[in-house]
Parts: structure tokens; sequence; C-alpha cells
């Protein structure tokens, strides 16, 4: 049987650089897991405007053996209190626990993750809005034809320093409260 989703539909956020200071050395435990300024409030506010939130990340720090699932689901935890203080909800998690060589489907820029939550909530990803920090956040976005949207924080900002011509599919804002006042307004 189908998940049900929020009037507005599906919405995936990145989780490092998006939600969480994201580090060179890995966000490897629940004491380091920090959300950026104005995060938390932005998913509860996506969550009061009709949309079922939802975050696809990849974690290759389980296959390099920094952390155990244990940290990993500390962390969520954390994040889930968080934005539940603030009147809001994450409805799923889901993560690529593989390295960057194990040619898996689900590590991004493939579309694994996105398409598990689209299978999930049975439901197509065209035009879901789709909140990322790097390239392959955006080039999993465009592979199933949903609405790529960078944010400037965590690798945003070299992000888009990158983009070409042929990105201009691509919405930038400076954090996620800016691209979730803007997705709220629609």
């Amino acid at each position: 049987m189908p998940v049900r989703l929020a009037k507005k539909g599906l919405i995936i956020l990145d989780r490092d650089g998006v939600i969480n200071r994201d580090s060179a050395a890995f966000v490897k435990s629940a004491a380091e897991w920090i959300p950026l300024p104005g995060a938390i409030a932005a998913i509860a506010t996506l969550g009061r405007a009709g949309y079922t939130v939802t975050v696809a990340s990849n974690q290759s720090g389980l296959a390099r053996g920094l952390f155990g699932r244990d940290a990993l689901l500390a962390m969520h935890r954390k994040l889930r209190k968080l934005v539940a203080a603030d009147g809001g909800s994450i409805a799923r998690i889901v993560v690529c626990p593989h390295g960057p060589n194990a040619n898996c489907s689900c590590r991004k820029p493939k579309p694994g993750l996105l398409l598990r939550l689209a299978r999930h909530y049975n439901t197509a990803l065209a035009g879901v809005p789709v909140i990322g920090d790097s390239l392959r956040d955006m080039q999993a976005a465009l592979a199933v034809g949903a609405r790529p949207i960078l944010v400037r924080t965590g690798n945003g900002v070299n992000t888009e320093s990158s983009l070409t011509a042929d990105d201009d599919r691509i919405e930038i804002f400076d954090d996620l409260a800016a691209a979730t006042a803007a997705l709220t307004q629609e």
C-alpha cells in the first residue's frame, strides 16, 4: 500500500552542506552534526506548507569505517528531534552507505536514492524539488526529471562556479531557508 504524500507532494533534501555543516573529515557523530542557520526552521516550514520532506544522502563514511550505523542513526535522531521541536517532521531518510568506487546504483550522481523514494511514495519524480549543494545532487535530480535546486551552503559556491550554460535548469539560492521561502510562495 503506497504511503500518502502531503498536498504539495514530495521534496528531497541532501543532508551535509544543506541541512548541517559539512566537513572534509566527515561528520562522524551526533556531536559533530551541527545544523546550518535557518535549516531546521526551513524544514518545518516546508512541512507546514504541504510538502512531504525527505532526505537522500551519500554517506560513504560508513564504507570507509569512519562511523557505524548506530552513529548515523544518532545523527538522524538528532535531526528529527530538532525538526520536531520546531513543529515539523522528516518523513523518510535514505542513504547510500557505499564508497565512491563501489559502482552502486544509489550513490549520487546516480539516481537510485531518488528512485527509492519515488517507489516508496508511489509517485513520479517529474518536477519534484531536489535541494543539494553539489553537482552530483543536481545530476541525480536531472536524471529523473526532478527540479534541481542548488544552495550556496556547503559545497554550493564551488558547485555554482563550475556550472555551465547547459546547467540553466538549476535554480540557485543562498541557503535552504531562501529556497524554502521561494517554494512556499509558489
